[in-house]
């Protein structure tokens, strides 16, 4: 089954990627064999906090590239769930932008906390 996924890697950011084997493909990331990305050992590990199963792999792929032209505040509202959000994330309104900063103050809220 296809899959798009999202890790966290161990520096706090986020690696975009699709696969056919989901377990695998995290396993090969956590050992320096997946994506160049992911090799570095400040990046490791990885784990998961994101999946959706697709169809087709062209349809997986194809929302691997949308989501990596995404920034942090809207990948982490797709992680977090708040679908409501992921529109006006996009625009680059007042409203937009608003929301960006109040996602990027409760990302450093929760990175201070760790």
């Amino acid at each position: 089954m296809p899959w798009t996924y999202i890790v966290e890697c161990a520096d706090g950011s986020f690696y975009v990627g699709s696969t056919w084997d989901l377990e695998r493909r995290i396993g090969e990331h956590n050992e320096g064999l997946g994506a160049a990305y992911t090799r570095r050992r400040s990046r490791r590990p990885v784990h998961l906090v994101w999946a959706a199963d697709f169809h087709r792999i062209e349809d997986a792929f194809r929302f691997e590239k949308q989501v990596q032209g995404w920034g942090r505040a809207k990948r982490l509202a797709l992680i977090e769930g708040r679908w409501h959000a992921l529109p006006l994330l996009a625009s680059r309104g007042h409203a937009g932008t608003q929301l960006r900063r109040e996602a990027q103050a409760e990302d450093a809220r929760s990175r201070a906390a760790e």
